[in-house]
């Protein structure tokens, strides 16, 4: 066609979708809009709806079939055909996988509601990826540690170099925060005895709360910042220059979560009186998270479990046969234990949560959400409760060091 008329048709295109954006609630929480990855567990909220792609899609596509003139408003259509009964997607791909996808090495965990990618290197494994990520199910790629330089992480590592900072401490028990030096966190990162103590001279089980995060991240880490960027897992999702990463592609009237990358440090509750309490408790998040774990500290001193105890703490969740193995072997260094819930099951879970609320003499507000204001860690009792008496059944996923664990946007996680 003539160069006016192709002028014509990007017009068009630029048109709608610049008119459409203004009758859209920019910024609304309720629109998932693009892949986003943070690269950490964070503490946004909200509902995971799929409202903006789909208009989109009918814009572009009335656009490119009908071609609309220019002078003339869009009018969107939408068919509907009797079709055969709907297959079970997840089913189909799983029946499926082992042919059309022989060249890439994975396993499906927790009840095959989890994909586990066990080769980084696999250039093929955005095919499955791809597969999977339609039905909006976490994925774990392993052995994301072997591609970075892994003395970049160490904690007297980043104590070194940024010890002199200032930052928020939360105190996980409590969520009691104080803005402190960072080296005193790091300080008893590994060593339990420089650890502070609570009143009752218990440990405190601290987090560094995403320190340094966002474009700090990049300026004061720009080594860390570029090794863990070419660690991405899945590149062509993952990497913000990815041609699968649909929130690098948007144009600028969109508001963009924020893509991170953040660092989120904890101790772990090995050397506390509690295991029932989360380093990170239940939330959503807004926009999709890739997380990866890229150290694991092993704590010295009195009252610190062994590693034969920290197993057994691992061994008595609800684990996948697959995990189970992996826990066993030698090689593999178990870090954080993950507990995940589809987005479909938010309101089971947030009536849950106000229900056992009540039944603790604790006041619910009509504006308090549990979920949103991040007030519970599910303990064990509690999971077994939420299934027995709404039928919600939880994920549970060991993160091992180099595992990055990559959640769709509205799914529910505690750490």
């Amino acid at each position: 066609p003539p160069a006016s008329q192709n002028n014509e048709q990007g017009s068009t295109l630029r048109d709608l979708l610049t008119t459409t954006a203004g009758k859209l609630r920019l910024g609304s929480t309720d629109a998932g809009i693009a892949f986003a990855p943070v690269y950490s567990t964070g503490t946004a909220s909200g509902k995971s709806g799929r409202t903006m792609p789909n208009i989109l899609d009918d814009i572009i596509a009335s656009v490119v079939e009908n071609k609309i003139p220019p002078n003339r408003a869009p009018k969107i259509n939408v068919k509907s055909e009797v079709k055969d009964e709907p297959k079970d997607d997840r089913k189909c791909i799983q029946d499926d996988s082992s042919k059309l996808y022989s060249d890439i090495q994975y396993s499906w965990i927790c009840d095959k509601h989890v994909l586990w990618l066990r080769d980084h290197k696999n250039t093929n494994n955005w095919k499955l990826f791809k597969e999977c990520w339609k039905q909006g199910r976490p994925v774990l790629v392993s052995g994301m540690h072997k591609k970075m330089n892994f003395s970049l992480w160490k904690a007297e590592s980043i104590s070194l170099d940024f010890g002199n900072q200032q930052a928020d401490i939360l105190n996980c028990k409590d969520s009691i925060i104080s803005n402190t030096n960072v080296k005193e966190f790091w300080d008893g990162f590994e060593d339990v005895s420089k650890r502070q103590k609570i009143k009752n001279g218990e440990t405190a089980l601290l987090k560094l709360k995403d320190w340094p995060s966002g474009e700090d991240f990049k300026a004061m880490m720009p080594a860390r910042y570029e090794d863990l960027l070419k660690s991405l897992p899945l590149p062509e999702y993952c990497s913000p220059e990815g041609k699968l990463n649909l929130a690098s592609h948007l144009p600028g009237f969109f508001v963009r979560p924020d893509l991170g990358p953040r660092l989120c440090s904890a101790y772990g509750v090995a050397a506390t009186k509690d295991h029932d309490i989360g380093t990170t408790n239940l939330h959503i998040e807004v926009s999709d998270v890739v997380n990866i774990l890229v150290y694991v500290g092993i704590a010295k001193g009195n009252g610190v479990l062994s590693k034969s105890g920290v197993l057994k703490k691992f061994e008595e969740e609800d684990l996948d046969d697959l995990l189970r193995k992996r826990l066993k072997d030698s090689s593999e260094l178990p870090g954080a234990l993950w507990h995940i819930y589809a987005g479909k099951d938010a309101d089971k879970i947030r009536e849950f949560l106000q229900k056992i609320a009540k039944e603790q003499g604790l006041e619910v507000l009509p504006e308090h959400d549990p979920i949103r204001d991040q007030s519970w860690y599910v303990n064990k009792k509690l999971r077994q409760r939420l299934l027995e008496e709404y039928g919600v059944k939880t994920c549970t996923v060991i993160q091992f060091l180099g595992d990055a664990i990559i959640l769709p946007a509205g799914a529910l996680h505690q750490v």
